[in-house]
C-alpha cells in the first residue's frame, strides 16, 4: 500500500530548520515538484547529494520526499541516488534492506542493469558482514543477466567492485587481479581519493606477486594506478614488480629486506623465488635472438642462480604454466625453446629487441647479397 506523503509540509519545514547553505534547495525542490519538471528535480536532487552537509538529511529526504516521485526518475538515477544514501544508514542490514527495497522496485526487463545495480550494492554491504554465500550468488545471479545486455559503466563498476572485494576476501589473487583492473576502467581515476588509489595499488601489487597464473604484469605495470605508491611506505612494491617483470634476481634479493613489513609475502617466499627464477629464464630466453634459443642447463643455472640439478623441474615448471614452448633433452642437458609468453617491455628491454630486429636485417641483407652473387640470373633489377 503506497503512503500518501505530505511532501509541502516536510519541504517547508526544511526550508525553516535546514543549514543556511542548504535551505534554498528546499525552496527549488518544491517549485520543480510543483510543476512535476521531474528531470530538472533529479538534477536538483543530485546537486543536493554533494553537498557535504547534506549527509545527516538523506535518509528523510527520501523517505518523505524522494520517494513522492521515484516511479518519475531514470532507473539508474533512482539506484545511484539510493546507493548514496544506503551509506547513510549506520546498521548494514537495514542499507541492504533499503537496496533490496529498491532493487524490487526497478525488478523489470526494461530497468535490468539498474536492478543489478542495487543488487550489487546490496552485496557489498553484505560482504562488510562477512555474508560471502550471500554475496557469491548475486555476483553470479547479476553476471548473468549482464552477459545479455549492454552495460552502463557505473553498473559495471558496482559489479566488478563487489567481485574484487569478495575474491580479495578469498585470497584468491587471479581473479581479485583480473577484477580490481576492470574496476579501475571503469572510470577516471581521479574521481577516487588518493587513499583509495594508494590501497588499490597496494592490493593490486600483492595479488601480482602471489596470484600463482601471473606472469604476465603489463596491465598493471602500464596502469597509471601505480604511480599512488610512488614516495609512500609502499614504493618499493612498485619497485619489486618491475624486478619481476624484468627477472633481476640481484633486484629481487635486495628488495626482500622489506618483506617483514608484508607478512603475506613474508609467508610465500619460496613461491615467491620459484616465480623470480621463472621470470629470470623468460628473460634470459627473450633476450637471445630465435635461433640462438637453445639452451644449456647450466646456462639457465646462471640466469636463474640454480643448482643445475634443479633446473630440469624449473623448465618443466615453465611448460606446465605455457610461459615456453619447447623441448628437454635431458641426456644432453639441453632445452630448445620455440616460442615464450608475451610481456610487457620496458626501455631496456625494447632497446635490446630493437638491436635483434637490425641483427635481423643485416643477416637477411647478408644473405640476400650471398644469393644474388650466386646466381644472379634468377634476379631482375628494375629500372
Amino acid at each position: 500500500m503506497e503512503v500518501d506523503l505530505d511532501v509541502p509540509s516536510y519541504l517547508a519545514e526544511q526550508r525553516a530548520n535546514a543549514p543556511d547553505n542548504l535551505k534554498p534547495y528546499f525552496v527549488r525542490f518544491e517549485d520543480l515538484h510543483e510543476r512535476k519538471l521531474w528531470h530538472q528535480l533529479t538534477s536538483e536532487l543530485e546537486r543536493f547529494l554533494q553537498e557535504p552537509n547534506a549527509s545527516p538529511l538523506l535518509i528523510p529526504l527520501f523517505e518523505r520526499f524522494v520517494a513522492d516521485w521515484e516511479k518519475q526518475m531514470d532507473p539508474l538515477k533512482l539506484v545511484a541516488v539510493a546507493v548514496v544514501v544506503a551509506d547513510q544508514y549506520q546498521n548494514r542490514n537495514d542499507a541492504i534492506q533499503f537496496l533490496m527495497d529498491i532493487a524490487s522496485k526497478v525488478d523489470r526487463d526494461e530497468t535490468r542493469q539498474a536492478h543489478v545495480q542495487a543488487v550489487m550494492e546490496a552485496a557489498h554491504y553484505r560482504l562488510g558482514l562477512g555474508d560471502l554465500d550471500e554475496c557469491k550468488q548475486a555476483m553470479d545471479t547479476c553476471e548473468a543477466v549482464l552477459e545479455g545486455c549492454g552495460v552502463q559503466t557505473a553498473v559495471n563498476a558496482s559489479f566488478y567492485r563487489v567481485c574484487s572485494d569478495y575474491y580479495k576476501a578469498k585470497a584468491d589473487y587471479p581473479r581479485f587481479y583480473k577484477h580490481a583492473l576492470l574496476f579501475l576502467a571503469c572510470f577516471d581515476l581521479n574521481d577516487l581519493s588518493l587513499a583509495v588509489r594508494q590501497e588499490r595499488a597496494h592490493d593490486l601489487a600483492i595479488s601480482a606477486l602471489l596470484g600463482d597464473t601471473i606472469y604476465n604484469f603489463g596491465d598493471l605495470l602500464s596502469h597509471p594506478i601505480l604511480d599512488s605508491l610512488t614516495d609512500t611506505p609502499h614504493a618499493w612494491l612498485r619497485d619489486l614488480l618491475f624486478a619481476f617483470n624484468a627477472g633481476d634476481i640481484g633486484k629481487f634479493e635486495t628488495l626482500t629486506s622489506n618483506f617483514a613489513k608484508q607478512p603475506l609475502l613474508q609467508a610465500n617466499m619460496p613461491f615467491l623465488r620459484q616465480k623470480i627464477c621463472l621470470m629470470a629464464l623468460i628473460e634470459a630466453v627473450f633476450k637471445r635472438p630465435p635461433h640462438a634459443r637453445r639452451l644449456r642447463f647450466s646456462d639457465i643455472a646462471t640466469e636463474t642462480r640454480l643448482p643445475v640439478e634443479e633446473v630440469e623441474h624449473l623448465t618443466m615448471k615453465a611448460l606446465s604454466l605455457s610461459l615456453i614452448r619447447g623441448r628437454i633433452d635431458q641426456v644432453d642437458g639441453i632445452v630448445e625453446i620455440d616460442w615464450v609468453q608475451p610481456r610487457y617491455l620496458e626501455k631496456h628491454q625494447i632497446a635490446a629487441m630493437r638491436e635483434q630486429l637490425e641483427d635481423w636485417q643485416r643477416t637477411v641483407e647478408h644473405t640476400a647479397a650471398m644469393v644474388e652473387g650466386a646466381a644472379p640470373e634468377l634476379f631482375v633489377r628494375s629500372g
